[in-house]
């Protein structure tokens, strides 16, 4: 479906954790589309987060990017051999336009950028990761999140 997004087991693994221990994920039709060169992309259909106007419902958009975020926060983590508990510790979204469409939801690491936090894992119990993650429609941006994630190594 995405071209150069490969899916891999621990995107399976990743999407049968949050349909398991998340049921509004399962519930609202989110999967894992696809990780490849440090960006996860996520999506979910409309017609599961529809709203009474025939777009995507404000809080599923909310709740699409936090994930979009969480997963990518425990991909990187994965990656780099950690396991942790990762909380979303602080969100703000804009929504620029709504959605009248699947949503497709990308979030991207920078390893300048966060490497050197997730880096600090080995020498602490904790860090956090601020992840930015955006949601497209009509061929432009529709909704923009900023996520502060808290990890705790395990």
């Amino acid at each position: 479906m995405f071209k150069g997004h490969d899916m891999d087991a621990n995107c399976v693994k990743l999407q049968s954790t949050w349909h398991a221990g998340i049921p509004v994920a399962a519930a609202m039709g989110v999967e894992v589309a696809g990780f490849a060169d440090d960006e996860l992309v996520v999506r979910a259909g409309l017609d599961p987060n529809i709203n009474v106007h025939g777009t995507a419902f404000a809080g599923s958009l909310y709740s699409i990017a936090a994930l979009a975020g969480w997963g990518l926060a425990w991909l990187k983590l994965r990656d780099a051999g950690f396991d942790g508990r990762i909380v979303l510790a602080e969100g703000h979204i804009q929504y620029l336009t709504a959605v009248a469409e699947d949503v497709v939801c990308r979030c991207r690491f920078d390893p300048e950028l966060h490497g050197p936090k997730l880096a600090a894992l080995a020498r602490s119990s904790r860090t956090t990761l601020r992840l930015h993650c955006e949601i497209d429609a009509g061929g432009g941006p529709a909704v923009r999140f900023e996520g502060l994630y808290a990890i705790r190594k395990r």
